[in-house]
């Protein structure tokens, strides 16, 4: 498998690892315009036009070559699809957002919204999101969602085990794409031996 040879996939490759890519797929046709014209951030990595989904799928790349090194050293309690999973969504409510405003059809009844792009407005699109096309998420893919970003003071409890164990490893997909490769995957081409 070109995953193995460690090579970089394409989107369309990288959805063929998960079951339910489908749903996933109908996330992508119906919102086309939004997912390439959006940035992966507003400065801080992937800042350009289709940075969004140049972040996505580079984060999905580093799962990928993450599992079947950390899997084969140890074994994962979650499989690589999970993982993938979570990548896909981890910023899924970014196309919507617009300057300060969250700009999208009401995923229950489709009539056209504007909210303000809080935090808590911009985690709730995107739960109503995952919803609305069906996709069905564990309690572990809830937690690597809820601190994909890592664990805010706010949350930490001496003691207590708050970011599960797929959370870790989905956190430091982000952050390697974030952080160490915040200006890459803008030249990558999917199925490529190269990374660059």
């Amino acid at each position: 498998m070109e995953m193995e040879s460690g090579h970089y996939l394409d989107l369309t490759s990288l959805l063929s690892l998960m079951p339910n890519h489908e749903a996933y797929e109908r996330i992508i046709a119906d919102n086309t315009v939004a997912f390439i014209e959006a940035t992966g951030s507003s400065h801080n990595h992937q800042a350009w036009k289709g940075g969004y989904l140049d972040h996505i799928v580079e984060t999905m790349n580093i799962a990928c070559q993450l599992y079947q090194t950390l899997n084969a050293a140890r074994r994962l309690p979650f499989q690589l699809y999970e993982a993938l999973e979570v990548m896909f969504l981890h910023d899924l409510e970014k196309p919507f957002k617009v300057g300060k405003l969250l700009i999208f059809n009401n995923p229950a009844n489709g009539t056209p919204m504007q909210i303000e792009a809080t935090k808590a407005n911009r985690k709730a699109l995107r739960a109503d999101l995952i919803d609305k096309y069906g996709i069905q998420i564990t309690l572990d893919q809830r937690n690597a969602l809820e601190y994909v970003e890592g664990v805010p003071d706010s949350k930490y409890t001496p003691g207590e085990r708050t970011m599960g164990e797929l959370a870790a490893f989905c956190h430091c997909c982000d952050i390697l794409s974030a952080r160490l490769w915040h200006d890459k995957g803008h030249v990558v081409r999917g199925g490529s031996t190269s990374w660059e």
